[in-house]
């Protein structure tokens, strides 16, 4: 499995435009094989910082996403409002017993 947080902070007063591509992308992207879950999130107290969680099955499946048109789309279109974007990818801690 990859897990991802994905730390996306707009433009000063420009969350509201970067919500609209963001939730653009949603839909399409838990459609895909090999998506597990793809969740959006704005950060509380922040209208212009938000978050994506999500779980592909495997990196093959996260390549696929990157690749495919509708995530291009909003790359693309929403580059003009972003102040930053952090990447992170997950390693879970198993439990010990």
């Amino acid at each position: 499995m990859m897990n991802i947080l994905a730390q996306i902070q707009a433009k000063p007063g420009l969350g509201s435009a970067l919500e609209t591509h963001l939730r653009q992308v949603v839909t399409p992207s838990r459609a895909e094989s090999g998506c597990v879950f793809y969740t959006l999130h704005r950060v509380e107290g922040n209208p212009d910082a938000f978050v994506f969680y999500e779980q592909w099955a495997d990196k093959a499946a996260l390549d696929t996403h990157i690749a495919s048109p509708h995530y291009q789309t909003y790359r693309q279109e929403a580059e003009p409002l972003l102040a930053s974007r952090d990447v992170q990818f997950l390693e879970e801690i198993k439990e010990v017993d």
